[in-house]
C-alpha cells in the first residue's frame, strides 16, 4: 500500500520532520518536498530539497525508533552486589569449586564438572584446573580404549577436548555405528545422548564427514523428540539447542539461562549454583559501571540529537562489547568498545540512509586523508560526526601511546579509511543500480560488516603489550578475522527478509545467490547456511594462538562471530524478534539473579 504527500513551503531555516533536524549546510533551499512512503514496518521518508541555484539534495530517513533506554535511566541503574560481603563470600566458594576439581574421580564426572562450570558462565575462575584436568584425560584417552564410553560420554569428551584444543579424532564415534556404517538409530532412549551428539558435531573441521553425519541425525532425532515429547523442561532445552548450539553461543547469555535450568532441574551441587548467581550479578555490576561511562560520552557528544535521522542505540552496542569480551577486567574495553560500535552505527547510517553520494565521496576521502583541514569541504552534518570520530581516535591513540610506547595511529587510520571505502563501494552499487555478484558482494561485505575494525581496536584494548608486528598481521586482515567477519556478515543478511529491507540497502548475500541462480529465497538461505557452518568449520580448526600473543584476545574473532549469531537469532523466519533481544539486553544488564 502507498500513500503520497506533496508538501511544498518556503525555508527560511533548518526544518524538522518526525522530529529529526535536517542539518543546515552551505546550501540555502527555497523550498521542500517531502514524500512519504508507507511501508509495512513502520513509515520510511525522503525528502527533496531544491536548492536556490536549481539543485536537489535528496535525503532519506529510515525513521528508526528512538532509544529504548535512556541515559537518565542507565545512570540510575543500580547493584548492590560490589560489596566486600558478597567478594568474601565468593572467594569461600570459589575455593570450594577448586576442592571439587582436585579430587581424584571418575573421568565422566570431572568432564560434567568442567561443563557444568562453562554453562553456568563461571570457568573463567578455574582457567588452569580445568586445563589440567582435560590435559590427564587426554593422556589417559590416548592408552585405553574409548569403545567402552557410552555415546553421551564420549560426545561430552570429544566436545570440551575439541573446544580448548586437545588433539581428538572424529573416529571415535565409529563405535556408535552398526555393520553398514551408519549411525545406530535405536537405544538411545537418554535425551542427553543425542543432545551431547548434537553439540559435539559443531566441534568438526573441514572434511569431517562422520561428524556431518551425526549433526544431521541428531537434528533429526531431536527434531522428532519436540513433537513426541510431553516432556516440557525437556523440551524446552532441547529448543534451545537447536536454535543456536552451545559453540556458538555467548558465554554470559547461556550463564543467565543456563542458572535458571539448573535451578528448575534441581539436581546441581547447590554450591556450584551458589557462585554462580554471585559471580553473574558481581560482574553486573561492573557492567552497569561500564555502560554508565559509555552513556555519559554519548550524551557529551550530542551525536543522538545532531544526527537523528540515524539509530541511538547505546545500549545494545554495549551488549555487543559484551558477546566480544565479557570478563569483568576488561573494563577499558566494553568503555572503549562501546564507542566505536556507536560510531560505527552512526556512519554506517550516514552511508546507508542519509548522504547524497557527493557527500559520501567527501567523507571517505577526510577520512582517508585524516586531516581536519578537510572537514571544510563537509555539510555541517557529517563535520560534527567527523570532528567526534577524529577525537575519539586520536585519544585511543594518544593513550595507547602513553601506556604502551607504541603509535598506532597508522593502523587506525588504515581500518577506518578501508571501512569507509568498502560503504561507498556498497553505495555506488545503490545509486547506480548495480546487482552485485555474490562474489563481489562477499569480497566487499566481509570489510563492511566492520568486524575486522572492532577486532583491531580491541586488540588495541586489551593488550597488555601491543606489538607493531601483531598489529601490521591484524590489518592485513588475517584469516581467522575475515572468516569471523564474514559470518557476521551472513548472520546478520539472513535476519532479514528481502521485502523488509532497509532503505539505502544493497542487494545482500541472499538476492546475490538468488540473481546468479535462479533460486528460491528459501533455497537461497539453506546456501547462506551452509557457508555459516563450512566457515565455523574454518575457525575450529584455526590455532586461536597462532594470531597474536596476547590472551584475552585471542578468542575475540570467534567472541564477535558468536555475538553476531546471538544478535540476530531470534524470530520466526529469520525476522529480528525486537522483544526478544530486549529480554536478552535486560536480563544481562539491568537485573540482578535473585539470590535466596
Amino acid at each position: 500500500m502507498l500513500s503520497m504527500a506533496l508538501l511544498h513551503f518556503p525555508l527560511s531555516s533548518a526544518f524538522s520532520f518526525h522530529g529529526a533536524a535536517l542539518p543546515s549546510t552551505n546550501y540555502q533551499p527555497s523550498f521542500t518536498m517531502l514524500k512519504y512512503v508507507v511501508v509495512e514496518r513502520g513509515m520510511c521518508i525522503k525528502a527533496s530539497i531544491q536548492t536556490q541555484s536549481g539543485d536537489v539534495i535528496v535525503r532519506q530517513c529510515a525513521n528508526y525508533n528512538p532509544p529504548l533506554w535512556k541515559d537518565d535511566f542507565i545512570q540510575s541503574l543500580h547493584n548492590e552486589f560490589r560489596g566486600e560481603t558478597y567478594r568474601r563470600r565468593f572467594s569461600q566458594l570459589k575455593e570450594q569449586v577448586q576442592t571439587l576439581l582436585k579430587e581424584e574421580s571418575d573421568s565422566l564426572e570431572q568432564l560434567e564438572l568442567i561443563d557444568a562450570l562453562q554453562k553456568l558462565g563461571i570457568s573463567y575462575h578455574f582457567e588452569s584446573e580445568i586445563k589440567n584436568i582435560l590435559q590427564r584425560i587426554s593422556n589417559k584417552s590416548l592408552k585405553e580404549d574409548r569403545k567402552k564410553n557410552s555415546l553421551y560420554a564420549t560426545s561430552l569428551e570429544f566436545r570440551l577436548l575439541r573446544q580448548h584444543q586437545f588433539d581428538i579424532y572424529e573416529g571415535v564415534f565409529n563405535a556408535f555405528k552398526d555393520e553398514m556404517g551408519n549411525l545406530k538409530t535405536c537405544s538411545y532412549e537418554d535425551i542427553n545422548e543425542m543432545l551431547s551428539l548434537y553439540e559435539a558435531s559443531f566441534l568438526s573441521t573441514k572434511g569431517e564427514t562422520i561428524l556431518e553425519e551425526a549433526k544431521c541425525f541428531a537434528v533429526k532425532y531431536l527434531n522428532e523428540f519436540i513433537k513426541s515429547s510431553k516432556d516440557e523442561l525437556k523440551v524446552e532445552i532441547v529448543e534451545h539447542a537447536l536454535k543456536l548450539p552451545l559453540h556458538w553461543r555467548i558465554e554470559r547469555l547461556e550463564a543467565r539461562w543456563s542458572i535458571d535450568i539448573y535451578e528448575r532441574i534441581g539436581t546441581l551441587n547447590p554450591i556450584l549454583l551458589e557462585i554462580a548467581k554471585l559471580d553473574f550479578n558481581m560482574v553486573q555490576s561492573i557492567y552497569q559501571e561500564d555502560l554508565k561511562y559509555a552513556s555519559s560520552w554519548w550524551r557529551d557528544t550530542e551525536l543522538g540529537e545532531k544526527m537523528s535521522f540515524a539509530r541511538d542505540q547505546l545500549m545494545e552496542n554495549f551488549y555487543w562489547t559484551v558477546g566480544i569480551g565479557f570478563e569483568p577486567e576488561l573494563s577499558y574495553f566494553r568503555r572503549m568498545g562501546t564507542k566505536i560500535v556507536t560510531l560505527i552505527t552512526m556512519i554506517d547510517d550516514v552511508y546507508d540512509v542519509y548522504g547524497t553520494l557527493d557527500e559520501l565521496k567527501l567523507f571517505t576521502t577526510a577520512i582517508q586523508r585524516w586531516d581536519i583541514g578537510a572537514m571544510d569541504q563537509l555539510p555541517e552534518y557529517l563535520k560534527q560526526c567527523f570532528f567526534t570520530l577524529y577525537n575519539s581516535i586520536n585519544e585511543i591513540a594518544y593513550e595507547a601511546l602513553i601506556n604502551h610506547g607504541v603509535d598506532v595511529m597508522q593502523y587506525l587510520k588504515k581500518v577506518w579509511g578501508d571501512l569507509c571505502k568498502s560503504y561507498l563501494i556498497e553505495s555506488n552499487w545503490h545509486h547506480s543500480g548495480y546487482k552485485p555478484t555474490l562474489e563481489e558482494y562477499m569480497n566487499n561485505a566481509w570489510i563492511s560488516v566492520a568486524g575486522p575494525l572492532m577486532l583491531v581496536h580491541s586488540y588495541i584494548f586489551v593488550s597488555a603489550q601491543i606489538s607493531k608486528q601483531e598489529l601490521e598481521r591484524l590489518t592485513k586482515y588475517e584469516d581467522t578475522i575475515r572468516w569471523s567477519s564474514t559470518i557476521m556478515r551472513l548472520a546478520n543478511d539472513l535476519l532479514t527478509p528481502l521485502n523488509e529491507q532497509n532503505i539505502g540497502d544493497v542487494p545482500k548475500s541472499i538476492q546475490c545467490y538468488m540473481n546468479e541462480t535462479g533460486t528460491s529465497e528459501k533455497n537461497a538461505r539453506v546456501y547462506i547456511k551452509h557457508m555459516v557452518d563450512e566457515l565455523w568449520k574454518k575457525l575450529n580448526e584455526y590455532d586461536d594462538e597462532k594470531l597474536v600473543s596476547s590472551q584475552p584476545f585471542v578468542k575475540m574473532p570467534k567472541n564477535l562471530a558468536r555475538i553476531s549469531q546471538c544478535m540476530y537469532q531470534y524470530g520466526e523466519g529469520d525476522t529480528l524478534d525486537h522483544n526478544k533481544t530486549k529480554e536478552s539486553v535486560v536480563s544481562l544488564l539491568v537485573t540482578p539473579i535473585i539470590i535466596h
